[in-house]
């Protein structure tokens, strides 16, 4: 059956779009760290008449009637979230990532508060206090970052300047950290100069639920995360926490709201007004799914796909930054090549290779050039793909950062290549 033959006929033009955009993704290798393919049934979810509601408020306590069948598919979404990540409290409502993390600095602190983060050039997000965002315009950020030798945290240092600045709220999460990240040690840290520590999970969600990450879960007070990306769920974002504030006390703070009442009121009424119940239900339907064995596979495999594309990288020749990889992303070091990051990646894009550049520890380069390309496994793995298929990406790679001076003369046969090869695989969402 045809898809979409509503839009097709209302308007073609958007239609066509889409179908380019598809035929697009099925003939090329996405590899952006943050992307992954959402299922049939979370789409699905997500176009329903749902898109039409408006429920504000919270489950059993709506500011509109007719909400009975919305507050099940709420809570059908929370319950899911608790079980999957084995957390006392959580909140479904945030519109996104950035939104999830806003309500988080609601939440817990005052304006001009100290907060610790790693600032976007070092791999951090930016809303862990970067400058041009609100979390570094009304917060005071206090930057720490990989060692920019070893491409690795170096906890003395970072338990160091904690003691030294003592911001009120420490934030551990990453947009291109290719290692794993010891959750117990920044626990020890945030507990000696009695901050908040809140996890940031948006890129390892899945990692952590298949068990080969770190699990922030039990180290934290707060975890935030999106439900896209390698959750493979709406674009969408999410808090889980305890429920009671261990800081309440000490830092006089009203009894009536514990730590689970402020951040749902920081997301309603604070930031937020109806919440999207179309995208909940999505939510719903991959949370379910994550809960699956064949999810969980997927998350093992995710990371063996990106050791093996990385070994392979590293045996014809190229930099890593931090040597390798132990998560679903690697970053590519061109801090000795003539070219940069940012000339990498067009010449990969033209060949059928999506991917982005990436500033690496250590970046002599502008944040707009970089000297690196950040490559991640989550939609390969999606497809399919499995460690002997790394090889061949690995070539294609090689192949293109080989020949980058003269790219446009190997572009045709690479992008061929490619997308034959796609054929070979399905795409959740795009082609069963």
């Amino acid at each position: 059956m045809e898809r979409y033959p509503n839009l097709k006929e209302s308007d073609p033009e958007i239609y066509d779009l889409i179908q380019h955009e598809s035929e697009y993704e099925s003939t090329t290798l996405k590899m952006i760290a943050s992307e992954s393919y959402a299922s049939y049934s979370v789409l699905e979810a997500c176009g329903s008449m749902l898109t039409d509601k408006y429920a504000e408020g919270y489950p059993g306590s709506r500011y509109y009637e007719g909400n009975e069948f919305v507050d099940q598919v709420e809570n059908l979404a929370i319950e899911r979230a608790k079980l999957l990540f084995g957390a006392e409290h959580a909140n479904v409502q945030p519109y996104s990532g950035s939104p999830a993390n806003h309500a988080v600095y609601r939440a817990l602190l005052k304006t001009g508060d100290k907060v610790m983060g790693m600032p976007v050039p070092s791999g951090g997000h930016l809303t862990h206090g970067w400058r041009v965002n609100f979390s570094g315009i009304d917060y005071e950020q206090v930057p720490y970052g990989p060692n920019p030798v070893t491409g690795r945290f170096d906890m003395n240092v970072i338990r160091e300047t904690a003691k030294r600045e003592r911001p009120r709220m420490i934030w551990v999460g990453a947009t291109a950290y290719p290692h794993k990240i010891e959750y117990k040690d920044f626990a020890e840290i945030a507990n000696e100069i009695d901050a908040y520590l809140v996890a940031d999970i948006a890129h390892i969600n899945a990692l952590i639920i298949a068990g080969v990450h770190p699990d922030p879960v039990p180290c934290c007070d707060v975890v935030t995360s999106t439900s896209h990306k390698m959750l493979r769920g709406p674009r969408a974002g999410f808090l889980l926490s305890t429920v009671e504030d261990r800081f309440q006390a000490k830092y006089h703070l009203d009894s009536k709201f514990n730590l689970a009442k402020r951040l749902d009121r920081a997301v309603f009424p604070g930031l937020q007004g109806g919440p999207h119940l179309h995208i909940i239900a999505g939510m719903a339907v991959a949370f379910k799914e994550a809960l699956t064995d064949d999810f969980k596979n997927y998350g093992v495999q995710i990371v063996k796909n990106a050791k093996a594309l990385a070994d392979s990288l590293l045996g014809k020749g190229w930099r890593l930054a931090g040597g390798g990889t132990d998560t679903h992303l690697l970053i590519l070091d061109f801090r000795n090549e003539k070219f940069t990051g940012k000339d990498a990646a067009i010449a990969l894009a033209k060949s059928g290779i999506i991917a982005n550049f990436n500033m690496v520890p250590g970046d002599f380069r502008s944040p707009f050039i970089t000297s690196g390309v950040r490559l991640g496994t989550p939609s390969l793995t999606a497809m399919g793909m499995k460690e002997q298929d790394m090889e061949l990406v690995a070539n294609w790679i090689d192949r293109v950062c080989k020949n980058i001076n003269n790219i446009d003369q190997h572009t045709k046969n690479i992008r061929q290549e490619i997308s034959e090869f796609c054929s070979k695989f399905k795409i959740p969402g795009i082609r069963e």
